[in-house]
């Protein structure tokens, strides 16, 4: 079923591919995807875009979407030509829209398709059998679906809003997002550098110890930047306009809300379609034909009507005021009378009159007159119509030869294209005035009840469901591992479904510069997975694609459904297995450690660290009093430090309290808090390349030093031994193709010691 409305649909295609078959059969295909739209008109190709290089895969999924252009805009009749190419040169900076100039690419194959075709097929999702170029062959499948980002005419405006971040999460799929495309927009809803680390510590005469750690980059909007500041500071200020503006969200109910959508629709069908049949009218009176004049005048009449009918819709009205009520120095008419009045009861000083924005009067009955502009302007042109035909049928009479001299001297019938052409533009004029005014109130209505439930507004929305949509892919990510590390234990499993589990993160973000408004983004990231809960389901099978976590809901409330093999299920409690939602107990704390961070202390403003240390250790500190509640502290996985958690939750308070610089002990007694309360562990900088993997090695060796009995004087040399030969360099290498830590001496030296990387394994690096 196609919508109904406006011809040109808003669609955004995503395009996989299956079985591809190689140039040569000793290797997988270098895939990318060029996407051409076949012009209606001219029967030729278009190029429009290309997606990026997916590696050696002949089953890719490529993140780039495709829109169309607004020379081409969608509609069913539009066919899209996807080609296939393998491209030898694998250079990602090379993809343009003029690629085959530029690349070496062999050709594989192409598939052709209607928007129509794509929009009837079941889910919107179309597979389709690519031809090689002598059409004979196939070379695998195309499959391509449509993103419902949330058209106005099938879903109300929150929903548009709501779907997108899960929707993102979902595309993204676990495809990974390197640290130097952590500013590119197409992927701006995924996590930078997201990876889980275990540690296995294996004795012979004891049970092997595993511990975990999540590393992603900054949960943070890094495309947009960060010149006005982060979430925290953003929100703030627009909170405090929004009360200076004495700006009040209007409620519209889903019927209003439809109407408008209608109202839309049937405008975006008239003006085009009036305009059209103006150019008709006209050139009936160019060619002097009668019966071309009162056919297209019928037509012009029937169509002006049912817009001007379309138009005198209260809502209209009441929109278009309401409109000019939102906007900062609104004077209504009353108002401005009842002003006038209180001008002689109390005069007003002259500074006092030259602040009365009178420029932004409104007055109520503008909308009626608009409209009714348009229905004179086309009576003036029926009368006109007539009296052209009324003339031009005297002329045809026959004239009595007494009266001959006088219709001589009285008529003169001229041009009847120039007689109406005043007429015709002027209404014209006039139904273009009024489309756009109601344009504007129709999609102000439309607006409101997003911007209803969503304060912020809908750039900072889109901001924070990009934060929110990388910081919960973490959180997923965390949760699973955790879930899956625990599920012999029952302490683990009661504490889960009676308390729920804390998720602690840890930044090493400076104050200072981009990073203080990366901060800001990512307190509010994380703040707000607040509003996430997680359910354990039994999965319909064990393979890998039904065992992936299933994202919905809502932005206010998102559940995270996580499928398990039927064997494990069954052996979860019955409160989890009846799906009982389980919560998680976001906390973040930072501390900056880099030459920026000595910058900030010295010179700057360290307040926004101080203030996420303390709001977040008084959350993590009342999760212990509710878990001590409700579940036995033996339920707690046991160590050989004796530290216990209440003496160690006093230290940490009394270190965000203190005045010292770069106090590195809130990190690790928050850390070592957080894994004997079986807690999840996040550990981020920007990218989570560099001073995370300092962070995380240090943890690594102290877990080694304080549980088993790792020697003081081997402690050195085994975190160089990790940061230069373990994972972390590795995973340097897969984000910058590089085996250096992007660090130069100068840097380090602003670094605790415990925090520096050995030498020859740091050189500055593009990041």
């Amino acid at each position: 079923m196609l919508p109904v409305g406006s011809p040109f649909l808003p669609v955004f295609l995503c395009v996989a591919c299956n079985d591809l078959v190689a140039s040569g059969r000793d290797r997988k295909p270098n895939a990318l995807v060029q996407v051409a739209v076949i012009d209606p008109h001219k029967q030729h190709l278009v190029s429009h875009a290309c997606t990026e290089i997916v590696e050696a895969n002949k089953d890719p999924l490529f993140l780039t979407g495709v829109t169309f252009p607004s020379e081409y805009p969608a509609s069913p009749e539009t066919l899209v030509k996807l080609s296939v190419y393998d491209a030898k040169d694998k250079t990602q900076e090379s993809v343009s829209k003029h690629f085959l100039l530029c690349m070496c690419v062999s050709f594989l194959g192409s598939a052709t398709f209607s928007v129509g075709d794509l929009l009837r097929a079941k889910d919107e999702r179309l597979t389709l059998s690519l031809r090689s170029s002598d059409g004979v062959c196939t070379a695998g499948t195309v499959v391509v679906s449509r993103l419902k980002m949330g058209e106005m005419e099938e879903v109300d405006v929150d929903q548009i809003t709501t779907d997108i971040p899960s929707q993102k999460v979902r595309l993204a799929g676990c495809s990974f997002k390197p640290s130097c495309c952590k500013a590119q927009k197409s992927l701006e809803f995924i996590p930078i550098n997201l990876h889980t680390q275990r540690m296995r510590v294996t004795c012979p005469k004891k049970t092997d110890a595993f511990y975990d750690i999540v590393t992603v980059g900054a949960p943070a909007a890094h495309f947009q930047g960060f010149k006005g500041g982060g979430l925290q500071r953003l929100l703030s200020r627009y909170e405090a306009e929004k009360k200076s503006t004495a700006y009040q969200c209007i409620y519209y109910s889903p019927e209003h809300t439809a109407k408008a959508q209608e109202v839309l629709n049937i405008m975006s069908l008239l003006q085009p379609l009036i305009t059209r049949l103006v150019d008709q009218l006209l050139q009936a009176a160019h060619e002097h034909s009668s019966p071309g004049l009162r056919d297209a005048l019928k037509h012009l009449s029937d169509k002006t009507e049912q817009f001007v009918h379309t138009l005198k819709d209260e809502l209209v009205k009441s929109a278009l005021l309401a409109l000019h009520a939102a906007q900062p120095g609104y004077v209504s008419k009353n108002q401005k009378s009842t002003r006038a009045q209180s001008q002689h009861q109390e005069p007003l000083s002259l500074k006092h009159q030259d602040t009365i924005p009178h420029h932004k009067e409104y007055d109520e009955e503008e909308w009626d007159r608009l409209w009714a502009n348009v229905a004179k302007c086309l009576n003036c042109v029926i009368a006109m119509v007539d009296k052209l035909q009324e003339e031009d049928n005297t002329k045809q009479d026959p004239v009595p030869e007494h009266q001959l001299a006088d219709v001589i001297t009285s008529h003169n019938p001229g041009d009847w294209r120039e007689q109406l052409c005043p007429l015709v533009t002027r209404l014209k004029d006039c139904v273009m005035e009024v489309v756009e005014k109601a344009k504007r109130a129709m999609t102000f209505v439309l607006l409101q009840e997003a911007a209803c439930s969503i304060p912020q507004g809908f750039l900072l929305q889109q901001r924070r469901d990009i934060v929110f949509s990388q910081a919960l892919a973490a959180l997923a990510c965390g949760f699973v591992m955790r879930l899956y590390a625990g599920m012999q234990d029952k302490g683990f499993l009661r504490q889960l479904h009676l308390v729920g589990l804390v998720a602690q993160f840890e930044s090493l973000l400076s104050t200072y510069s981009e990073e203080f408004g990366m901060l800001e983004d990512m307190e509010v990231g994380i703040s707000d997975l607040q509003r996430v809960m997680f359910k354990i389901t039994e999965a319909k099978s064990d393979d890998l694609s039904d065992l992936q976590p299933l994202v919905c809901g809502r932005r206010d409330h998102f559940t995270v459904e996580v499928p398990l093999p039927k064997l494990v299920f069954h052996t979860l409690p019955e409160e989890i297995k009846e799906g009982k939602l389980l919560r998680v107990f976001p906390v973040l704390f930072n501390v900056g450690i880099n030459e920026q961070q000595t910058i900030a202390e010295r010179f700057g403003d360290i307040s926004l660290q101080e203030r996420i240390n303390q709001k977040n250790f008084e959350t993590l500190e009342a999760y212990y009093k509710s878990l001590s509640e409700k579940v036995p502290l033996e339920c707690l996985p046991c160590f050989q430090t004796q530290t216990d958690i209440k003496e160690l939750l006093e230290t940490l308070g009394q270190n965000v309290v203190a005045k010292k610089k770069k106090n590195v002990e809130i990190l690790w007694t928050a850390g070592t808090i957080c894994r004997r309360l079986n807690g999840i562990r996040f550990t981020s900088c920007k990218s989570a390349k560099d001073r995370t993997s300092m962070s995380v090695t240090l943890e690594q060796c102290a877990l080694l030093r304080d549980e088993h009995q790792l020697s003081k004087d081997f402690f050195v040399r085994a975190l160089d031994c990790m940061r230069r030969e373990g994972c972390r360099i590795e995973n340097v290498q897969k984000n910058i193709k590089c085996r250096k830590y992007a660090f130069n001496m100068l840097q380090l030296m602003a670094f605790p010691k415990c925090y520096r990387p050995p030498e020859g394994t740091y050189g500055k690096v593009d990041s």
